[in-house]
């Protein structure tokens, strides 16, 4: 097994305390937003077999078989199909969704025939991937995440009492609902902008009086208020309204198939997803948004958030699960404890353990190894290892 040396990515919404918390370091005054773990192109752990620090992406490349295991190998091809990250959001994300993976291929492969540069501002498919992903709280997390039922968004625009969102209200309560949201959010999308910032402005600003009251979207009329405070005029806080407020506990987990529109607004999670770049955003970004193209991704229908909790593997229930319908990644939390035995992981395929409290202690036939919360380690397929200690560790692995 070896220790991975990780880079943290200093994206401008990145709180400039959660990670440096977590590691036990001094804040640098700038954005850490995510610390990255895997064999990903763009930022590769690295490990050191002893002769100086390398790629985690060189080694698998160099021997696919021996690091992933056969049936990894043979089922992905030669790379690491899961990329972990420990995520830290002190302001909005962009409002996003990710394409399917007949989308993903037919995306790519219609850039990549018209030649659009691979780093373009207007690019759309980085790679021809799909991106599902889990997020797991390691702090009290906030989000938005798939449609609302029309009539209940309906319900939530007119409390508003904003004029200008009469409209999409009738829109709502009329059409069939995958018509009806799919024409509003058409609408935000696509309406002059001007004329849309200054909706965004009345509706922030009846947000945050009734935010004051008590009543069913209390909390929601809160999250609006934040979303617009960071983004000011952008449609993206209308359209974030379509979508269900979802707040997360520690432990708690959010799963993000294909096409489901979703954006993180605060917290310290655990992030993992199928090795890919594909992101179409909707609003709350500076950022390129193709709307066309974006319509064509998203899935219009209500999707409930489907909140997880580890389910227990084995029956000393030290491990538990969070279940989710993808191959490429499987994420459960193990929490030893001093006087335990320890427990025994199973091989064939590849393992990233990540440490995020207390301290916990890997060992081989070869090593040990003792994590601290930020540390972590990859464990090739044909190792046995066996964790112990007093603290919690994530393992990331894949699900076949």
């Amino acid at each position: 097994m070896d220790r991975l040396t990780n880079t943290v990515r200093p994206y401008a919404w990145g709180s400039t305390t959660a990670i440096p918390q977590l590691l036990g370091t001094e804040p640098t005054g700038e954005p850490q937003a995510e610390l990255w773990m895997g064999a990903h192109p763009g930022d590769s752990s690295r490990v050191d077999r002893g002769s100086g620090p390398v790629a985690l992406s060189e080694l698998i490349d160099a021997d696919p078989e021996g690091e992933l295991g056969k049936v990894a190998a043979d089922r992905f091809g030669p790379r690491l199909p899961f990329l972990l990250k420990i995520l830290a959001a002190g302001s909005p994300l962009s409002l996003q969704v990710h394409p399917d993976l007949p989308q993903a291929k037919a995306g790519f492969a219609d850039e990549e025939d018209r030649g659009v540069p691979i780093e373009a501002p207007h690019r759309n498919y980085k790679d021809a991937n799909h991106k599902p992903e889990l997020i797991c709280a390691l702090t009290p997390f906030e989000g938005v995440c798939g449609f609302r039922p029309p009539a209940e968004a309906a319900d939530l625009l007119a409390s508003l009492e904003v004029d200008s969102l009469e409209p999409y209200v009738d829109i709502l309560r009329a059409e069939p609902e995958g018509d009806a949201l799919r024409e509003v959010l058409t609408a935000v999308l696509t309406a002059e902008r001007d004329a849309m910032a200054e909706t965004v402005a009345r509706a922030a600003k009846a947000a945050e009086r009734l935010a004051g009251h008590d009543g069913p979207w209390q909390d929601d009329y809160a999250a609006y208020t934040f979303l617009a405070r960071h983004y000011p005029g952008d449609p993206g806080v209308i359209a974030a309204m379509l979508l269900n407020h979802v707040r997360l506990q520690p432990g708690e987990a959010l799963f993000l198939g294909a096409g489901v529109p979703h954006a993180y607004l605060d917290g310290l999670g655990v992030e993992i997803m199928a090795n890919s770049d594909n992101v179409l955003r909707c609003g709350l970004t500076p950022k390129h948004v193709d709307v066309p193209e974006l319509l064509r991704v998203v899935r219009f229908e209500p999707t409930a958030p489907g909140v997880l909790r580890p389910e227990t593997v084995g029956g000393d229930g030290a491990e538990g699960t969070y279940r989710t319908p993808i191959d490429e990644f499987r994420l459960s939390r193990i929490e030893p404890a001093e006087g335990d035995g320890p427990l025994r992981l199973g091989t064939g395929t590849p393992d990233i353990l990540l440490c995020t409290h207390g301290t916990v202690r890997l060992r081989s036939a070869a090593e040990e190894l003792l994590l601290t919360p930020g540390e972590s380690a990859f464990v090739p397929a044909a190792e046995e290892v066996t964790v112990s200690g007093d603290g919690t560790v994530f393992r990331a692995t894949v699900a076949v």
